[in-house]
């Protein structure tokens, strides 16, 4: 996968406008950020246009995808990883100027949600990559409940080739005892810290995005298989998902805007 890729999904056939408040109360509502404790503020991060009628999404609010949503016509954009985090020194320098004044020259509304974004039930990260992978959720582990877990009756190999298909790139597996897969848990993104929550919860394969070097030695010591799947790619789905919900309900254009990223 290399390159930049947009990936259009447009609702609303005959789009309207609709205030930017009233966009806002609806993702609060549908999301819940007060029930999280987070690593930035989840919600509206850069105010721009008081009306909404192109919503780009995407996992990143990278300057790339800034300027293909200015490209599409958004107003407002709506992501996973927003533009400030806990610990920043605050200061609109260099690479995070540029992002902010390109946002704030067009009036472009940012959206960001990040641990309510993997957590919701339905239109969440951790729901939709469980939706792709065939596996239905009876359970949550990890911090904050966000990690889920299946039933499954499957091998690691076909586990591996699932994951492959639906991701789009060949996960790093870590194979763990060989066990048969009763119970599969995962979590998207950069959670491979809850790699013993998952064994906790009797999990034979934890799959997520990263990989730390501690994790190797459990999934030997463990028997627990670990699968490695990418970041940005376990965290492709959550976003639209959201936005063409938001874009059904108001009536307003939305488009996913997938720019690639190896990590």
């Amino acid at each position: 996968m290399g390159g930049r890729t947009v990936c259009a999904a447009v609702s609303g056939k005959n789009a309207v406008m609709a205030d930017r408040d009233h966009v806002d109360k609806y993702l609060q509502d549908l999301l819940k950020p007060e029930l999280f404790k987070d690593y930035g503020p989840n919600g509206l991060q850069v105010e721009g246009a008081p009306q909404v009628h192109r919503i780009a999404s995407g996992v990143t609010a990278s300057l790339a995808f800034i300027e293909q949503a200015v490209q599409w016509g958004a107003d407002s954009v709506l992501v996973h990883h927003g533009l400030f985090w806990r610990g920043q020194d605050g200061r609109l320098t260099g690479w995070l100027a540029a992002r902010v004044r390109l946002l704030m020259a067009q009036g472009i509304n940012l959206w960001a949600y990040h641990l309510p974004l993997d957590a919701h039930a339905e239109l969440g990260n951790n729901a939709q990559l469980g939706l792709r992978l065939g596996l239905q959720a009876d359970g949550r582990f990890g911090e904050q409940q966000l990690g889920l877990a299946a039933p499954a009756d499957l091998s690691l190999h076909d586990l591996a080739a699932r994951t492959q298909a639906a991701l789009g790139r060949a996960p790093l597996v870590l194979p763990g005892d060989g066990r048969p897969l009763r119970r599969v848990a995962w979590c998207t993104g950069g959670a491979q810290g809850y790699f013993e929550a998952a064994v906790a919860a009797g999990a034979d394969a934890y799959l997520t995005g990263e990989i730390s070097e501690p994790q190797a030695h459990l999934a030997r010591e463990t028997g627990v298989a670990f699968l490695a799947c990418g970041h940005h790619a376990t965290e492709r789905y959550g976003a639209p998902a959201v936005a063409a919900h938001v874009a059904s309900h108001f009536g307003l254009e939305h488009r996913f805007i997938d720019i690639d990223n190896p990590a």
